[in-house]
């Protein structure tokens, strides 16, 4: 592979700066090869093309002529090639749903709470019994 010049980076998109201190920052990586970091953002460029061109055509933002974020977190949700970006892409919410949902994750646990309670004085009471016949 010929090594790059000045004008060769213009082949790719993404500042080839970023992605070295992307790449640096795991503790495994000591040096990167020139031709490694460019394969890396070529590769980076077109796998988000392949992520926005499916999303567009299997999303509704088609029909506005339009890539939404919601495209893109349907897509990271409903096709099994993207989800691991699902926790990166969530579904929006409004924050008052998100804070209903935190009250009934909140009351869940409290009724959780009092049942694991009421268990453990029905456990003390068969051992009291228990004893009692003895």
């Amino acid at each position: 592979a010929a090594r790059l010049s000045g004008g060769e980076n213009r082949l790719v998109s993404l500042p080839l700066s970023r992605i070295r201190v992307i790449m640096k920052s795991s503790p495994e990586v000591s040096s990167i090869n020139q031709d490694a970091l460019f394969l890396t953002a070529k590769a980076t460029e077109l796998f988000v093309q392949y992520l926005a061109t499916y999303s567009y055509k299997h999303g509704k933002g088609k029909e506005k002529n339009a890539l939404t974020y919601s495209d893109l977190s349907h897509t990271a949700e409903e096709c099994e090639t993207f989800q691991f970006l699902a926790d990166i892409l969530p579904k929006k919410i409004l924050a008052s749903k998100y804070l209903k949902m935190l009250e009934k994750e909140k009351r869940d646990g409290e009724v959780g709470e009092d049942d694991e309670e009421d268990e453990e004085e029905e456990d003390e009471d068969e051992t009291v019994d228990g004893d009692v016949g003895s």
